[in-house]
């Protein structure tokens, strides 16, 4: 396990000088799946897979970035005027600093050591984690304090902007809000969240199918499109909507004849996404797990069949999870066409769970998965060596 004395020591080797260290999580997300960019409800939790930033500061406006992931590094000047992406890695740590600027927060010059162990490409939200960790980094370099929700904020127009990714908020909120022991209900119109209680007797595994189609990046732009082409056509009939959020299901029922097939269907999965959201939410304070399972099950379906964006890798790795003694719940997590499933497991038969899941997945598939296992986590801070 990283430690902050040990990432000060990386940073020394580097750099020949102290360091403060920062870390911010991946996310798993529970339940609640193409919903934040419908301004809609999600149920993430923060892991215990995170990346580190170590910082010092400069007597220029320069950011140098060190990534030991990549055994690479790249230089930034503060005052160039309108920098543009350069579809690197260090384009998050750039698109940050311009958002941070744009939002009036004069940042100082840094060395910056940048790593850690979430897994990239896989769905647990890597990008963010670099976001939330650099802001953390350049703000407190720089003296400036702004706050967990201001800073998921800027980060998220930071990949929106300047990287050029369309994703909603939610990765980045639980990369800074999150707690241990809690997943989070989070309100992606209003950033109203409420914290809910994981069993300690409770692990979330996560399965890693080693997949990742082509198609998933354009599919993930086309399915926002025809969610705001569902919002149009609505319009006509619900003049007030402005998001897929505000259409009920006897909305969607009353009117939906009206839509193509397909727009139909993609508005069915993100309005009953949100209600199996706020069940599940329940549920789960209730403590009744084998209910959250049941929520967990719908979303999937409604993502294969509805959404359509699973694929037979995760299909299969959730039909195998299904078979496991001590599951309570199942599905495919993050934009999908491939990435990872997140599983409710009871821990002490977490070990079996692994063993046969990666066993038929392997047998089935020719692929050794990935399976980690982790706790709800602290969002993004100070780790003091």
């Amino acid at each position: 396990m990283t430690t902050a004395t040990e990432w000060q020591a990386k940073f020394r080797e580097i750099y020949g000088g102290p360091s403060r260290v920062y870390r911010a999580p991946g996310r798993v997300n529970l339940i609640g799946e193409h919903t934040d960019y419908n301004d809609g409800l999600v149920m993430p939790a923060a892991i215990e897979f995170y990346i580190w930033v170590a910082i010092a500061p400069r007597a220029d406006r320069t950011l140098r970035v060190y990534s030991s992931n990549y055994c690479e590094s790249v230089d930034f000047d503060l005052e160039e005027k309108g920098p543009l992406a350069r579809h690197h890695w260090g384009d998050y740590v750039r698109g940050v600093a311009v958002a941070l600027e744009q939002a009036g927060h004069r940042l100082r010059g840094a060395d910056l050591l940048l790593g850690g162990d979430v897994p990239v490409g896989s769905g647990l939200s890597s990008s963010a984690a670099i976001e939330v960790a650099s802001a953390h980094a350049l703000l407190a370099n720089s003296g400036v304090s702004v706050s967990p929700v201001e800073i998921a904020r800027l980060c998220q127009r930071a990949e929106n902007e300047f990287v050029g990714t369309r994703c909603g908020i939610m990765d980045q909120f639980v990369s800074c809000c999150g707690q241990a022991g809690r997943a989070l209900l989070l309100d992606c119109r209003s950033l109203a969240y409420r914290l809910l209680p994981i069993p300690p007797h409770i692990s979330l595994v996560i399965c890693n199918t080693m997949m990742r189609h082509e198609l998933a990046n354009g599919e993930y732009n086309t399915r926002r499109a025809e969610c705001e082409e569902g919002v149009q056509r609505m319009s006509q009939f619900l003049p007030d909507i402005l998001a897929l959020r505000d259409v009920s299901m006897a909305d969607l029922e009353n009117y939906g004849h009206e839509l193509p097939h397909v727009i139909y269907q993609r508005c069915r999965h993100v309005i009953s996404e949100n209600a199996r959201v706020l069940k599940t939410a329940d549920a789960l304070e209730r403590g009744d797990l084998a209910a959250c399972g049941r929520g967990m099950a719908e979303s999937h379906r409604s993502l294969r069949d509805d959404y359509q964006v699973s694929c037979a890798e995760l299909d299969l790795m959730v039909k195998l999870a299904q078979k496991q003694a001590g599951l309570y719940g199942a599905r495919m997590t993050g934009g999908g066409f491939g990435g990872c499933t997140i599983n409710l497991v009871r821990s002490d038969a977490v070990a079996e769970f692994q063993r046969a899941v990666a066993s038929g997945y392997e047998q089935e598939t020719g692929v050794r998965p990935q399976i980690f296992v982790s706790s709800a986590a602290e969002g993004a801070g100070e780790v003091k060596a």
